[in-house]
């Protein structure tokens, strides 16, 4: 079976030669595959928001879509390269704990290491791993090759931790996972987790704190508010999302991807 959309996503920016020779090695194995760019700006070597990205937009693909995440600080290492295998997807990275959130999601997953020298280009460099093996791989299983070809299969994979929410009786206790091109802060808190503290608590009123620090409170959009303003709402992706109108939450606000913040819920006055 062929597949045919292979969709890339790197920290390497636009103004190199980098996301180029991807796509010419694409091209030159496959060259009736249909390239898709997620984002080639994430921040350099920054693994846990190339995972988000990922995580974040890969449901939306069409079925068969091979995902080649080339954020790879070990390049050149020790390291492995992993081809997995879900339901509906494929997904070419660094054993490096990109794909974390991606693996932990899916229900069903098989894990191979690629590392069959046939399915890469005849000379790799030891810095450009992403070219020379990722890519090519890429495209021949584009063409139908099967997974079971590009090396063997691997019942363990790096991850780094993940943090959870957690519901408590008065408030919910979650961390910020990522900031978007607009300074919105995202959480790990799901919608569904403010309908229960509701419930569990008798309580309609839902502020959130950084801390002991009132930051907002909960609104339907951010238009709800005046410019400059703070708020939380559900954002796109079912999530919490803290932002500050037509500007920087994480800016003004001062917080970072890591950082907790709590949604407490109180009496309305």
């Amino acid at each position: 079976m062929k597949y045919h959309f292979i969709a890339l996503l790197t920290d390497f920016g636009q103004d190199d030669f980098f996301v180029a020779s991807l796509k010419a090695v694409i091209a030159k194995i496959n060259p009736s595959a249909r390239i898709i760019d997620v984002t080639h700006r994430v921040p350099s070597f920054n693994l846990r928001a190339a995972g988000f990205i990922l995580f974040s937009c890969y449901r939306y693909f069409p079925a068969g879509t091979i995902f080649l995440t080339v954020v790879d600080p070990g390049v050149g290492s020790s390291r492995r390269i992993i081809l997995a295998e879900t339901k509906d997807y494929f997904f070419i990275a660094p054993d490096n704990g990109v794909l974390s959130w991606i693996l932990e999601e899916e229900d069903e997953v098989r894990l191979r290491e690629l590392k069959n020298k046939k399915y890469f280009l005849p000379e790799s460099s030891r810095t450009f791993e992403g070219r020379d093996k990722m890519a090519p791989a890429a495209a021949w299983l584009s063409k139908g090759v099967p997974s079971i070809e590009f090396g063997p299969p691997l019942s363990m994979f790096k991850k780094f931790t993940i943090q959870k929410p957690m519901l408590r009786r008065k408030e919910i206790v979650g961390h910020v996972v990522y900031t978007d091109k607009f300074g919105n802060l995202i959480t790990d808190i799901p919608a569904k987790m403010l309908d229960l503290l509701r419930k569990q608590s008798g309580k309609r009123s839902l502020i959130l704190f950084r801390g002991k620090k009132k930051v907002a409170a909960i609104k339907q959009s951010y238009s709800d508010v005046k410019k400059g303003e703070s708020l939380f709402l559900i954002g796109s992706l079912g999530e919490i999302e803290i932002a500050v109108r037509e500007d920087s939450a994480s800016r003004k606000l001062r917080i970072k991807n890591g950082d907790t913040v709590k949604i407490s819920a109180r009496s309305r006055k």
